[in-house]
């Protein structure tokens, strides 16, 4: 009777189970996932330099970050305390720091700095025939030194934006296996 009532056991356990038991496993879904994976990782990838770092800049780091086509450079360092664009000295950051604007209503212009900025993408504009009064598509890469104070930082980028460039790059340090190359934040 035992018997018997083990084999009914059985029985409805194996009808009830039924529904679960797999036949077969599709790996089709699987592999497009994977694919899709690769695909995205591959496609995000950040590769090779940005633009040359300027001397006595100590970038922060970042952990992200995405290169950008040719831009200018704009290097804020502590050693020495200096302002370049595109490598050539503008002024000292103790200088861009006390400087007080000469534009009505603006009280954030660096005036030298504004200056060469605005040389610059004037001739950027000239370039690529573009109205005086429109902002350039060329990016403007700020380095700063970690240090930088922000109030400096935010004057700057008015700067910038006064004198015409809509596109500004804040560069960090990239950590990790590629920790010597600049990247864009």
């Amino acid at each position: 009777m035992a018997s018997r009532a083990k084999a009914a056991r059985e029985a409805r356990r194996t009808a009830m189970f039924h529904k679960f038991r797999l036949t077969e496993l599709n790996l089709v879904p699987l592999v497009d996932t994977f694919v899709s994976i690769v695909f995205f990782s591959l496609t995000t990838q950040t590769l090779g330099e940005m633009s040359p770092m300027v001397n006595g800049v100590s970038l922060p780091s970042s952990r992200v970050g995405a290169p950008s086509p040719t831009e200018i450079t704009l290097g804020i360092a502590s050693r020495p305390a200096e302002v370049t664009l595109s490598g050539h000295r503008v002024m000292t950051v103790q200088a861009a720091a006390q400087s007080t604007s000469d534009v009505p209503n603006e009280p954030l212009i660096i005036p030298t700095l504004y200056t060469a900025l605005h040389i610059t993408a004037d001739s950027i504009r000239k370039a690529n025939d573009v109205p005086a009064n429109q902002s350039v598509d060329a990016t403007l890469a700020v380095q700063a030194d970690k240090g930088m104070r922000y109030d400096l930082l935010a004057r700057v980028l008015q700067t910038a934006r006064k004198a015409g460039f809509k596109n500004v790059s804040l560069q960090v340090l990239k950590t990790g296996n590629d920790a010597a190359a600049p990247r864009a934040s």
